[in-house]
């Protein structure tokens, strides 16, 4: 991937990081999957999966972690 889309974990708020971190997410998935059409088609089968979805907010949870440490919030 050549495009800069990640100029920095340093955010100015707690809530920014959440984002950020939900980003990271995204793109991992986008970066392991490219096609869109695949993605939108596995989309219908965890959308509707409950453990499926706690398995997606954990990767959030460890990705917003990253981005709390690299913001020094848990001082």
């Amino acid at each position: 991937m050549s495009d800069s889309w990640l100029p920095s974990l340093k955010t100015d708020t707690p809530q920014a990081g959440f984002e950020l971190a939900v980003k990271l997410s995204r793109m991992a998935v986008k970066i392991t999957q490219p096609s869109d059409d695949v993605r939108s088609h596995l989309r219908a089968a965890y959308e509707q999966d409950a453990a499926q979805l706690i398995a997606a907010s954990q990767v959030v949870a460890v990705h917003f972690q990253t981005v709390a440490a690299a913001n020094n919030w848990w001082r």
